[in-house]
């Protein structure tokens, strides 16, 4: 018995004890770090959804959580209704076929018609318009994020995409942003729609979410804001640059038209004010002459002596005929007839 004894308490048997002990508390602890596995802190701005065997079985807090380890329970992680989250929405930019295409265009071969509308909306007035939007939404229903899983983002952009769409073909090109300033002095209606186009895309944004909730397929997300950066096709802003040059050149001939037409005619004016004054200067001045002429018929005239006219003509008579190279007399009475010789052949 006792070498027995001995065997048993020999080094290989002592190490296997070791070791068997060992095996034990490793086996232990591991089993422990297993059962605790998903006891953990929720921080304050997130949430915790707990799924057993893959059904949601509830939503935690803050705080401590304890759940049971996996596979039993899974616990994911889901943002708080305080956290503000951001995407940008790739669904309305040009591709990179589209940007490539446009690099390697000439006028032999130009850009496709499949890629060349990559990345624009068309407007209602047949316009062209680019927007870059930054959405900022909040998780409201974590069970229907946590089930739609890696699907919510790309929804979300599919539905932003769409409300975008639908707003552009509803909208003017100058209710989205300032194409022609020649246009802003013509009232304020576009400038008004063009604030209200933030709040029109999460509204309409925010009523297809509730519509896809209504039908069991919810995001579990709410927009709170979008940020919108509208631009024009590199093309169309030289096409607009050019017109809107013409146009402010067109309105400089055109002012200084006018101020040569103004200039005119204030010359014009005052040379027929000059012309009239002088017009009407020689008028008084040759009635005058006449009335001063004319004075003595007209004295006469109004004249009760009967002798005055024949006094006045044996006066006047003799200058006159001494202006006169020959007089020739002829009685009245006679009836002699006067011969009067023709001009020499």
């Amino acid at each position: 018995m006792s070498e027995l004894r001995e065997r048993g308490t020999g080094p290989w048997q002592q190490a296997t004890r070791l070791a068997f002990i060992g095996l034990y508390l490793v086996t232990l602890l591991a089993a422990l770090a297993w059962l605790f596995s998903n006891v953990r802190q929720v921080a304050p701005q997130d949430r915790a959804v707990v799924l057993r065997f893959g059904a949601i079985e509830r939503v935690a807090g803050a705080g401590l959580l304890m759940a049971w380890p996996q596979p039993v329970e899974q616990v994911i992680t889901v943002p708080g209704p305080e956290r503000v989250l951001q995407l940008h929405v790739q669904g309305l930019q040009r591709s990179n076929a589209a940007r490539d295409a446009e690099l390697k265009a000439s006028y032999v071969t130009p850009v496709s018609d499949a890629l060349a509308g990559s990345g624009y909306l068309l407007t209602g007035d047949a316009g062209v318009v680019q927007l870059d939007l930054q959405v900022f939404y909040r998780v409201t229903d974590p069970r229907a994020w946590v089930l739609q899983g890696d699907h919510v983002l790309p929804a979300l952009d599919r539905v932003i995409t769409r409300s975008a769409i639908g707003l552009a073909a509803a909208r003017d090109l100058d209710t989205i942003l300032v194409a022609r300033p020649e246009m802003l002095s013509q009232g304020n209606q576009a400038a008004e729609r063009r604030e209200r186009l933030r709040a029109d895309l999460v509204q309409s944004a925010n009523q297809r979410l509730r519509e896809l909730e209504a039908t069991g397929q919810g995001l579990g997300v709410t927009l709170e804001r979008v940020d919108v950066q509208s631009s024009l096709p590199a093309d169309a802003v030289s096409a607009f640059n050019a017109v809107l040059t013409a146009t402010q050149e067109a309105d400089k001939a055109l002012a200084t038209a006018r101020n040569d037409a103004q200039k005119t005619l204030q010359a014009a004016t005052q040379k027929a004010d000059r012309l009239l004054a002088v017009a009407h200067a020689q008028a008084s001045e040759q009635v005058a002459q006449a009335q001063a002429a004319t004075a003595t018929i007209t004295g006469l005239a109004h004249s009760d002596d009967p002798g005055l006219a024949l006094r006045l003509y044996r006066e006047r008579l003799p200058a006159i005929l001494g202006k006169a190279g020959s007089v020739t007399t002829v009685d009245p009475h006679d009836d002699s007839r006067l011969i009067l010789q023709g001009a020499d052949r």
